[in-house]
């Protein structure tokens, strides 16, 4: 029978079939940080398991609040260190951590056809190489980290096929923000969605996993695309050892992607050539429109990283806008590279210099203020522009209001303090 990429993945892992909706798989990757894991631990500890499946298929890292910020944050960081050294597992401490999402793939720690769990959201994002990965909580990781399977529903897939090419100024963060309003928060709960079509196959690796990072926004288990040369090119310095070439290795990826025939619950077709450049409003990410509706809208702040668009490409996209120019008096600009790899790449680009000439303030690889725990918290009634992923009510910072957009468009609106259009600054 013809399947979907996620059904052949889900379906090659099977440890045992419990109904016809749920089966237990095996991992190949249980992903950890200073968050929920420590919760995990300690239930292990408890019941007297304290013990891991397969030390090399985990890694661990402190992202969320990092450096700790208080004795809280220090105690969770100091469980998870002491755990990773007790059992030999990668551990990625203040000075080479960076945020989770974009830290583990820089790292070549994903595959395609690889299953993958986190106690995170947006475990979504590893997706974007042709994997199936889900976020989880911190009972079914315990069980993760013990026993290297997890229970999991049989996948039932949309497809999201995208037509045409995007235009000038029109990135992937927009794509995905137009999808989420298509679908809504609660369009695609319990279901993968499955990006497709000629503008994604024209996306960057960075690119697909912003597309995927936000997949649960629509309340999908996993955002997934299909592996391709791109995938092989962007993976190819861990794989090199393990194919010929990169034609190669894409055509041993091919096995990862869904029949022509494949069953979908259903196809939702984007044009991409119809897309303009997209803003959240209100505290739903599926309540979306052109940012041209919103150009009256002031802001206090503007935050560029995150698991979303914290990557090299969004920087240098931002700092595109920002170079010679000073942001409106006001306005706060902060930029967090979302690993140290990042962060020494656009040291040697020059982008970093770019945004503290403009006036951005340059902090750590952090999780800390995408979701209001450090490092750019805003206080009531204040507005931020910001390149994360979520705008629910008080996410960074009780009272505060959060509107999502592209870097360009962020940096955009760093420029005239209030929301704009990257295309009316260049």
């Amino acid at each position: 029978m013809s399947k979907t990429i996620a059904e052949k993945i889900f379906e090659a892992h099977i440890r045992e079939s419990i109904d016809e909706k749920n089966a237990v798989i095996n991992l190949d990757r249980v992903f950890c940080h200073e968050i929920t894991t420590p919760l995990a631990i300690d239930d292990l500890a408890a019941r007297g398991k304290d013990r891991v499946f397969d030390k090399n298929k985990i890694k661990a890292v402190i992202d969320h609040v990092t450096p700790a910020k208080d004795s809280e944050s220090a105690a969770q960081g100091k469980v998870l260190r002491d755990w990773a050294n007790r059992h030999g597992i990668e551990f990625f401490d203040i000075g080479k951590n960076g945020v989770c999402h974009a830290l583990f793939p820089e790292k070549g720690f994903i595959r395609p056809g690889f299953t993958v769990i986190m106690g995170d959201s947006h475990t979504c994002t590893y997706g974007a190489f042709g994997a199936f990965s889900a976020g989880i909580g911190s009972t079914d990781l315990a069980v993760g980290i013990l026993k290297g399977v997890c229970r999991l529903e049989r996948p039932i897939t949309i497809r999201i096929d995208v037509r045409g090419k995007l235009g000038e100024y029109v990135y992937a963060k927009d794509l995905i923000l137009e999808i989420i309003r298509l679908l809504t928060v609660n369009g695609a709960t319990n279901r993968v969605i499955e990006f497709s079509g000629p503008a994604v196959t024209a996306l960057s690796m960075e690119a697909r996993m912003t597309l995927s990072n936000m997949a649960v926004e629509a309340g999908a288990t996993c955002g997934i695309c299909e592996p391709d040369k791109t995938t092989a090119e962007y993976l190819w310095p861990f794989i090199k050892n393990e194919y010929k070439n990169i034609e190669a290795a894409d055509k041993a990826f091919s096995v990862w992607r869904s029949d022509p025939d494949a069953n979908y619950e259903k196809t939702v077709s984007v044009d991409a050539d119809k897309i303009e450049p997209k803003v959240t409003f209100g505290y739903k990410p599926d309540q979306v429109k052109n940012i041209r509706e919103m150009n009256d809208v002031k802001i206090d702040q503007v935050y560029i990283g995150s698991c979303t668009n914290g990557r090299i490409e969004d920087l240098r996209e931002a700092a595109g806008f920002l170079k010679k120019k000073q942001i409106a008096p006001g306005v706060r600009g902060i930029v967090s590279p979302a690993t140290p790899a990042v962060y020494s790449a656009a040291l040697k680009e020059g982008l970093l210099e770019i945004f503290m000439n403009s006036g951005f303030c340059v902090i750590n690889p952090t999780c800390g203020a995408c979701l209001g725990m450090s490092a750019g918290v805003l206080a009531e009634g204040e507005v931020c522009a910001s390149t994360t992923n979520r705008n629910f009510r008080g996410r960074m910072g009780k009272g505060g209001m959060v509107h999502l957009v592209s870097p360009a468009a962020a940096a955009a609106s760093a420029l005239t303090g209030r929301l704009t259009d990257p295309r009316d600054i260049r």
